[in-house]
């Protein structure tokens, strides 16, 4: 973050503590969203937040709502921003609010069921790990959570899409699109035990280089893995309703909820673009692997 916008950052917590008393928590996701709003900018190469305009405001929550962020994350993050405008407009620093008109994320058609990282933990802990099928399974729960790829991507991943040392895979999306998507240490290590335990027990003459196999040695559908999702989150007791792309909304929306980089996001789920108003930009990989490690629950 550039030092100006830091010096905002600090600034405005100690009016948000100070001046209007709020809690410690509140003051902390506030400024943490305070960052994420200054990053949109900065791609649609606004650097200070007091020249923004109401466009640029509805495209960060639009933004954030095209990548599956709860209607509640979204209408805190416009909290903020109205708290900022007003700080703005008190010091100086802004002449106008551009969040007076936006709409509340109430009146928004309602997203569907994102898990939340305590059923995740549930629905992963399900499969029975002294099987080769559960060792399976729980490879594939990992990685449709650890990288958020589509079930059509996951069921046709090739063995030579894994780069489980460097921690990363590459997968063909919409468009036949490659994209690379971190992993994970927990992926990573569940991808390993499957590959060398269980992956050589399914494995049958003429089975297909694809990662996953069914229990006959060929490979994995998409609707074999949806079966697989519903059996896990039915024997976990969760009473919502779920499917593999369940996992790639939750993916998206812990990875914001935790301050990623809207870019960031964009670039993981493969999206061309994060709204009209911003431009694709390519991210470092490295810096992909930096934001996963930070940001993702089970980084």
């Amino acid at each position: 973050m550039k030092s100006e916008q830091s010096s905002l950052a600090a600034d405005f917590a100690a009016h948000l503590s100070v001046d209007r008393g709020l809690s410690h928590n509140t003051t902390g996701a506030y400024v943490s969203d305070l960052r994420q709003y200054l990053q949109h900018l900065d791609s649609v190469g606004i650097s200070d937040p007091g020249q923004a305009t109401r466009d640029d405001v509805a495209g960060f929550l639009g933004a954030l709502r095209s990548l599956g962020a709860a209607p509640e994350t979204v209408a805190r993050k416009l909290s903020m921003l109205r708290n900022l405008y007003r700080y703005l407009i008190s010091q100086g620093r802004a002449s106008r609010d551009p969040t007076e008109l936006v709409s509340t994320p109430r009146k928004w058609r309602k997203l569907p069921e994102i898990l939340t990282v305590a059923e995740v933990e549930l629905v992963l802990s399900q499969p029975d790990l002294d099987t080769p099928k559960g060792i399976r399974d729980r490879a594939i729960l990992e990685l449709l959570y650890a990288a958020g790829l589509r079930v059509s991507e996951l069921a046709g991943l090739a063995l030579s899409a894994l780069h489980l040392r460097e921690g990363f895979v590459r997968c063909l999306g919409k468009g036949m699109k490659e994209r690379v998507v971190p992993l994970g240490s927990h992926a990573v290590r569940w991808l390993t035990r499957y590959l060398e335990e269980a992956r050589p027990l399914i494995v049958r003459p003429g089975t297909p280089d694809t990662i996953f196999l069914n229990m006959r040695g060929r490979a994995l559908s998409r609707k074999g893995c949806w079966k697989i999702v519903q059996t896990y989150v039915s024997q976990a007791g969760l009473d919502k309703r779920v499917s593999p792309h369940t996992f790639r909304h939750s993916f998206a929306t812990h990875l914001l909820e935790g301050g990623a980089d809207l870019r960031v996001v964009q670039e993981l789920l493969g999206h061309s673009d994060i709204s009209t108003t911003q431009i694709y930009t390519h991210i470092d990989r490295e810096y992909l692997l930096e934001v996963h490690r930070t940001y993702h629950p089970r980084g």
